[in-house]
C-alpha cells in the first residue's frame, strides 16, 4: 500500500505531514491577513475599515464550522479505512462528504445572504462600520462553494498522506490573492470589495487544482459516481467525528460574536484591535495547529492497522514538539507585541491601546498546545464526545461567560475581553491533555497486552 504510515518512523511521518500542511495553513490564513493588511492600511478609513472587516469573522467562522465538520470527519474516517485496508469504504466516505459539501455551501450562501443586514448589526456593527463590512461580505459570499470544496476536500488529498499536493492546493490560489489583491484594491480602485473579489477568485482556482488530483490518475482513493447518493449510515458517521471540529468553529464564532458585540460598548476602536490579535493567534499557532494536524492522519492510520504503541510515540512527538513552538512564539509577543501590530496599523491610538491588549491576550499561549493535542487525538482516533465536550468546555462554559463578566470587576472594562483568553487557555488546555492522557493511553495499553497475546504462539499441553 502507498503512503503506508505503519512503517518507518512515524516522526518522520508526521514531521512529512506538518511541514507541508504547515505551510498549506499558513497560505490559507494568509487569504485573510494579507486582505487586513491592506485594508488596514487604507487611506483615511482611520481604522474603521479593519473594524469592518472584524465584523464577519464570525460569519467567516460559521462556514468554516461546516467545512470542518464534513471535512474533518471524512478524513478522519477515510484515513481509518484506509489504513484497515477497507478502500471501497474509503472511497465511499469521500464520496458521500464532496456530495454533502456542495449542497451546504449553497444553503448557507442563501442564508448568509437572506439574513446580512440584521446579522451584521447584531454582530456590533454601527452605521460608520456596516458600509465597510457589507461591501467586503457581500462578494466575499460568492465564494463560498469555492472555499467549502477546496478546504474540505483538501482533507482526503492529505488523508491518503499527499501532504504536499494539498499544500499545493492552498498555495495555488494564495499566490492569486497575493497577486490580486493590490491589483484590485489599488491600481483599479476598488477597496475593500477589490479585496473580495481577490478572494473569491483565488478560492475558485484552490477548488479547481484540489478537484482535479482526486478526479486525477495519481489519487490512491476514487470519487464514484456509484457513491454519489449519500448513504444515511456514512453521513451519520461523518457527522459523529466531525462534530467536534464543528463545535471548535462554532464556539469560535460565539466567541467572537461576544467579544465583538461586548468591545463595541468600548468603542469601535477595540473591535478593530481584536481583529488585529485574532490576524497574529491565526499566524503563530500555525505550527502548533500543522503539528497537530500532521499528526491526524498518521494517528489515524496507525491506529485503524492496530500499531497502539507507534500511536503513543506519535503522541508523544506531537505534544512536545508543539510545546516547544509554543514557547518560542509566546516569548516573542511578549517582548515584542508593537512589532506584530504594525503590519495591521499605524494609527497611534490603536497601537497604544492595542499593545498592552495583546499582552493581555497572550499571557497564556504556551498552554495552547495543550488544547490541540487533546481533541486532535481525540478526533484521530474516532473518539467524538471527548473532543465535543472540551470543545464546549474552553470556549462556551470558560471564554464566553468570562467576556461578559470580567469587564464589570474591578473596573477591567475591554482589558476584561482579553483576560478571558488566557484563563480559558490554563483550565481549558489542562483539563483537554489530562483527560486524554487517561483515557486514550488505557485504550492503548489494553490494546497493546491484547495485541501481544494474540502474537504469542499457544503453549502445547501435556498430560
Amino acid at each position: 500500500m502507498e503512503n503506508d504510515f505503519s512503517k518507518g518512523s512515524i516522526c518522520r511521518h508526521i514531521i512529512a505531514q506538518a511541514i507541508p500542511l504547515t505551510i498549506a495553513q499558513l497560505v490559507q490564513i494568509l487569504y485573510n491577513v494579507v486582505d487586513r493588511m491592506y485594508i488596514g492600511n487604507l487611506p483615511n478609513s482611520s481604522g474603521l475599515a479593519l473594524t469592518g472587516i472584524g465584523l464577519i469573522f464570525p460569519i467567516v467562522t460559521f462556514v468554516n464550522a461546516f467545512t470542518t465538520m464534513l471535512g474533518m470527519g471524512g478524513g478522519s474516517l477515510c484515513s481509518i479505512a484506509r489504513g484497515a485496508g477497507k478502500t471501497e469504504r474509503a472511497e465511499k466516505i469521500m464520496t458521500n462528504t464532496f456530495v454533502m459539501l456542495i449542497s451546504v455551501s449553497f444553503l448557507l450562501m442563501i442564508l448568509c445572504y437572506s439574513f446580512k443586514r440584521v446579522t451584521l448589526y447584531a454582530l456590533g456593527a454601527s452605521d460608520a462600520t456596516y458600509v465597510y463590512a457589507n461591501e467586503y461580505l457581500t462578494t466575499y459570499l460568492i465564494g463560498t462553494p469555492f472555499v467549502m470544496l477546496s478546504v474540505g476536500m483538501n482533507w482526503f488529498i492529505n488523508s491518503q498522506g499527499f501532504a504536499r499536493i494539498g499544500m499545493i492546493t492552498v498555495l495555488s490560489g494564495a499566490v492569486f490573492n497575493l497577486v490580486l489583491d493590490p491589483i484590485f484594491i489599488f491600481a483599479l480602485g476598488m477597496g475593500i470589495r477589490g479585496a473580495a473579489v481577490a478572494t473569491v477568485i483565488s478560492q475558485f482556482v484552490s477548488m479547481m487544482w484540489a478537484l482535479s488530483f482526486l478526479f486525477g490518475k495519481k489519487s490512491i482513493l476514487k470519487l464514484r459516481r456509484k457513491f454519489i447518493a449519500p448513504d444515511p449510515k456514512i453521513v451519520k458517521n461523518i457527522v459523529s467525528v466531525g462534530i467536534a471540529g464543528f463545535i471548535m468553529n462554532g464556539t469560535n464564532c460565539l466567541v467572537q460574536t461576544v467579544c465583538n458585540v461586548v468591545l463595541s460598548r468600548y468603542g469601535d476602536i477595540y473591535v478593530g484591535i481584536m481583529t488585529i490579535i485574532n490576524s497574529v493567534r491565526e499566524l503563530v499557532q500555525l505550527p502548533v495547529s500543522g503539528i497537530a494536524s500532521g499528526s491526524q492522519p498518521v494517528l489515524g492510520f496507525n491506529y485503524g492497522a492496530n500499531e497502539p504503541g507507534r500511536v503513543k510515540t506519535g503522541i508523544k512527538f506531537s505534544v512536545l514538539a508543539g510545546l516547544a513552538i509554543n514557547l518560542l512564539f509566546w516569548g516573542t509577543i511578549m517582548l515584542f507585541p508593537k512589532l506584530y501590530m504594525l503590519p495591521f496599523t499605524r494609527d497611534p491610538e490603536m497601537l497604544a491601546d492595542g499593545i498592552p491588549a495583546m499582552r493581555l491576550y497572550f499571557v497564556a499561549f504556551f498552554t495552547m498546545m495543550l488544547q490541540f493535542s487533546g481533541q486532535h487525538t481525540f478526533t484521530s482516533l474516532g473518539m467524538a464526545k471527548p473532543a465535543i465536550f472540551f470543545s464546549i468546555f474552553r470556549k462556551a462554559i470558560l471564554v464566553t461567560p468570562l467576556t461578559f463578566i470580567l469587564p464589570h470587576i474591578h473596573n477591567l472594562g475591554a482589558s476584561g475581553v482579553f483576560l478571558a483568553e488566557p484563563i480559558s487557555n490554563v483550565v481549558g488546555g489542562l483539563a483537554s491533555f489530562t483527560t486524554m492522557i487517561f483515557i486514550v493511553w488505557r485504550k492503548l495499553t489494553a490494546m497493546e497486552k491484547e495485541k501481544q497475546a494474540l502474537s504469542q504462539p499457544e503453549k502445547n499441553i501435556s498430560v
